[in-house]
């Protein structure tokens, strides 16, 4: 298989992340791609010890794709919070702690935005950042950058998506929060679904 033939082949997303997994699914599933990922398989999840979103994701890809033998895609990413100096960033999922508990991760932030006096939505702004490890089983390796600028507000909105969602409202995204739009509409204007629209013009 060639770097522009992922059109027909089974691709692993190495993830355990359910809602993560969902949208990479509704992106590929009109192109025929069928998605399967690290947590379907019950593949180990890998220490991430890098200090970098490309480095982390070049971790879960190489772990995925040499469990499995698929061409992997693995996505790390990351809300970067300006008025805290980028941060959470690469330590996003780390906020949440072992159990993954987002509403105590969203209070973390935002007690740290209260404490800056960063109250307004122009001293509130944040971007979403994914970057995308493309790894085939020969060793061939692709990356691609998303990023979806937009500020935090307070209390959460929405039942919709995962992670920041509820706090995070994106350019372009009508005054609604990331948890608040529709699949499509999130879709449209995502951190992920912009590094999949570059790997898409590329790898398709």
């Amino acid at each position: 298989m060639t770097a522009t033939t992922l059109k027909g082949e089974t691709i692993l997303i190495a993830t355990h992340n359910k809602g993560k997994l969902e949208e990479f699914r509704q992106i590929f599933a009109p192109l025929g791609i069928a998605v399967t990922s690290a947590g379907e398989r019950g593949l180990a999840e890998p220490a991430e010890t890098e200090n970098s979103f490309v480095g982390n994701a070049r971790i879960k890809a190489k772990a995925a794709m040499e469990a499995s033998g698929l061409v992997t895609i693995a996505d790390d990413s990351g809300l970067c919070v300006d008025a805290l100096d980028g941060a959470p960033g690469v330590y996003t999922a780390d906020w949440a702690g072992p159990s993954r508990d987002w509403t105590m991760a969203m209070r973390t932030v935002e007690e740290k935005l209260q404490a800056k006096g960063a109250t307004t939505p122009e001293r509130r702004g944040a971007t979403f950042n994914c970057t995308l490890v493309v790894l085939w089983p020969d060793g061939r390796e692709r990356i691609f950058v998303g990023q979806a600028p937009g500020h935090l507000t307070w209390p959460p909105r929405g039942a919709l998506g995962h992670g920041y969602d509820p706090m995070f409202v994106p350019d372009g995204g009508k005054g609604k929060t990331f948890a608040e739009l529709s699949a499509d509409e999130k879709n449209a204007i995502s951190h992920r679904a912009r590094a999949l629209a570059l790997l898409m013009k590329e790898l398709l």
